[in-house]
């Protein structure tokens, strides 16, 4: 679950696109739906730009999901709220017209510490 101190900030059409995190001094970190900073701190209006400039496109590019065991995969978002994402491997994505009940499926809560940009 989003922590309650977390602030959404929206696009102008009211999709959500991040969250600016309270840090020292006033400043906030902008990070993304799952939670993965996407800069350093920083005032709110350079977080807020920040934020727009990526929108959701890096929910387009893979991710390494960390496993219980230690062991990485890639993989790519397939869905994400405010409450959890779903990732499955990338090799699945690359494939047209897969059925979504053969590909593995991986839910986790969100904010994760478990995935990072590949």
């Amino acid at each position: 679950m989003i922590p309650t101190d977390w602030q959404p900030h929206h696009r102008d059409d009211g999709e959500l696109i991040g969250y600016l995190v309270p840090a020292e001094g006033g400043m906030v970190v902008p990070v993304n739906l799952v939670g993965h900073p996407i800069g350093d701190a920083m005032d709110q209006f350079a977080a807020e730009e920040l934020l727009e400039d990526a929108g959701l496109s890096y929910m387009a590019e893979p991710w390494v999901l960390r496993h219980d065991d230690g062991s990485e995969q890639r993989v790519v978002i397939v869905e994400v709220d405010a409450d959890h994402v779903v990732v499955t491997d990338a090799q699945f994505a690359l494939v047209v017209g897969r059925p979504s009940d053969m590909a593995d499926r991986v839910t986790l809560s969100v904010p994760t510490d478990r995935l990072r940009p590949a």
